[in-house]
């Protein structure tokens, strides 16, 4: 019984720890969006002139957020059924 609780421990250490990464790419994406648009002088996404660049990364952004989000569902309701 104690090696089924340690490693339903060790993973949802592993879980966050994934979490607390994605987020922290989450951070540089958007410093990096926000690199995009100052470069481009525009900072409206309806703008023709927007950078490609900075919409693929916000698309990707996006994406990794919705990702977090299912993995943070999945964190909250481990522990339930453990």
């Amino acid at each position: 019984m104690q090696e089924v609780s340690r490693s339903g421990a060790a993973g949802e250490l592993r879980l966050d720890a994934l979490i607390a990464d994605l987020w922290w790419r989450v951070r540089l994406l958007n410093t990096d969006i926000l690199e995009q648009e100052a470069r481009a002088g525009v900072f409206d996404v309806q703008q023709p002139t927007y950078p490609p660049l900075a919409v693929n990364l916000r698309a990707r952004r996006d994406n990794l957020v919705s990702t977090i989000g299912v993995l943070e569902q999945r964190a909250r309701s481990t522990p339930e059924a453990a």
